[in-house]
């Protein structure tokens, strides 16, 4: 029952997804912020009588210090000792959507910089100078086609594209 009510829940929701009938992943957060985190329940034989089984061993978790790891997992514990008994896997994910912010408060936030901002010639009190985009530069037979298809005021004149049916 709770499995139905899980589908119908998440239904279209690109954060939900079933790995099999009693296993279940929930990305906390949008896909590029840098403090999302994924979350997987899988139930055992005796669920909901007994905890199920709460994982964030996901390779998208990787960036994650172990330390939050078992933080977040020793907080969502804490939730399924308070609802044992009852279906809880909708209540574990929501209740680390609304505690995001809380579970990764101490997480490191890591931006790449690219080598092009990192590497300075010259000394360090001289600003580096930016070269100027070069425009594309017509030719004089170029431009004079250009001019001969566009009216005065640069535009082509209406139906310069089109078709002739008849020949």
């Amino acid at each position: 029952m709770e499995l139905e009510a899980l589908r119908s829940i998440y239904e279209g929701d690109l954060c939900f997804r079933e790995l099999s009938p009693i296993s279940f992943q929930y990305r906390i957060g949008e896909s590029g912020d840098p403090k999302a985190f994924l979350i997987e329940v899988s139930w055992p034989e005796t669920y909901p009588q007994t905890a199920p089984v709460i994982s964030m061993d996901a390779f998208f978790n990787n960036t994650i210090s172990s330390a939050i790891k078992q933080s977040i997992l020793d907080k969502l514990m804490v939730e399924v000792e308070a609802n044992l008994g009852t279906a809880m896997t909708y209540t574990l994910f929501e209740y680390a959507k609304d505690n995001k912010e809380v579970f990764m408060e101490n997480q490191p936030v890591n931006t790449v910089t690219s080598v092009s901002n990192s590497i300075t010639t010259g000394t360090p009190d001289v600003p580096a100078i930016k070269k100027k985009d070069k425009k594309e530069q017509l030719s004089k037979t170029q431009k004079r086609k250009l001019a001969d298809k566009t009216d005065n005021k640069g535009e082509l004149p209406r139906g310069w594209n089109w078709v002739d049916v008849i020949k």
